[in-house]
């Protein structure tokens, strides 16, 4: 039976590119892809980067129970876990890796208990995460500042993970995610 490698943290932590490294990796991992109720961008394909839906079949999922994990990230703007999504990965043998938010990484770790690894990627300091999101260049001062206080927020839940890694350096911090998610997934 596979297992399963929850990440979550604010914006700006690292927590993609870690994600993205341990997928390069030869640990037998597979992305869970998401559902949202937003419109494709660019060149994204459904059932590749999302699985598009319109907000009534979103919300007909939650009322079927069909979701492992959901958020209302805007007004009518879901994004959320299929359960059976999950159950593919792991019926074709695989280690499914997720990037959720916190709320949804606590919601799947409380699902599959001890088969799950959740593992809280933490900037060294609000200030640093502040610099980060500045240097990206993509987002305008306010949209930052509203990050930095959803950053502060999302820190709290820190303590409900199984791990908490300082990305404080990155490549350290991939080795650290190595290590720990190869131990959890040979035991």
């Amino acid at each position: 039976m596979g297992k399963l490698i929850i990440f979550s943290a604010p914006s700006g932590s690292g927590k993609s590119t870690i994600v993205n490294y341990l997928l390069s990796q030869n640990l037998n991992l597979r992305f869970s892809i998401s559902a949202t109720c937003r419109l494709p961008r660019g060149m994204e394909q459904h059932g590749v980067e999302y699985y598009f839906l319109t907000t009534e079949e979103f919300k007909q999922k939650i009322t079927q129970d069909e979701f492992l994990e959901y958020e209302e990230v805007y007004k009518d703007k879901f994004y959320g876990t299929l359960k059976w999504e999950v159950q593919r990965i792991l019926n074709n043998g695989g280690n499914v890796v997720f990037d959720v938010d916190v709320i949804g990484g606590c919601n799947i770790k409380d699902y599959y208990g001890d088969q799950a690894l959740s593992i809280f990627i933490e900037p060294p300091s609000i200030e640093e995460l502040r610099k980060r999101l500045e240097n990206r260049g993509t987002d305008s001062p306010e949209v930052i500042e509203s990050r930095i206080a959803k950053a502060e927020y999302e820190m709290t839940f820190a303590p409900r993970f199984d791990v908490v890694i300082v990305n404080d350096n990155l490549d350290e911090a991939k080795e650290k995610a190595l290590k720990i998610v190869t131990d959890f997934l040979n035991t």
